[in-house]
């Protein structure tokens, strides 16, 4: 989305586990990924994002810089963490994303997890528009208004691409 608009974009990802399936995803793309691995970046790697955003300031000098934490992550944190960083951050903006698929699972197991997460958000994104069931973007639409009325919550496909150009246009 950003490289497409002639945006220099560096992406920071957070990995958990032996392969780092997201980072490799993006390098196959053939995006320059950097990882981070074994821990979160919130908690046992926080001084490691530190680190890592000013080498990514200092070697490329990105437009945009995309942080990608595990799903473990609060979002509050990592914000605090990039302001404390001592890079230059204006116009940060915390994303939170919802997964169609697996919406109602996550909820029904860790509902309270979820709400910490999603409350420091921003605003939301539904993704995988392309591959939900009749009714279930409505469905967790109206889970979204009934626990934050306030919150921007869209529905996008980041596989089709469909209002993508919307949520850039929110982050100018």
């Amino acid at each position: 989305m950003y490289t497409k608009r002639g945006l220099k974009t560096a992406l920071l990802v957070n990995e958990s586990g032996e392969i780092g399936v997201d980072g490799a995803t993006l390098k196959a793309e053939g995006y320059d990924a950097i990882e981070l691995p074994d821990g979160c970046i919130c908690c046992s790697l926080s001084g490691t994002l530190q680190t890592a955003l000013k080498n990514i300031e200092d070697d490329i000098d990105p437009d945009i810089i995309i942080i990608e934490p595990t799903g473990l992550a609060l979002p509050h944190k990592v914000k605090e963490l990039v302001a404390s960083s001592g890079i230059e951050s204006e116009g940060t903006f915390i994303i939170g994303i919802s997964d169609v698929e697996r919406f109602e699972i996550l909820v029904s197991k860790k509902e309270e997890f979820i709400k910490r997460q999603m409350m420091g958000a921003d605003f939301v994104l539904i993704n995988k528009k392309d591959l939900a069931k009749p009714g279930q973007v409505e469905s967790i639409n109206g889970w979204f208004k009934k626990e934050f009325p306030d919150k921007k919550v869209m529905v996008i496909s980041a596989k089709t691409g469909e209002n993508l150009d919307a949520v850039y246009e929110m982050m100018k």
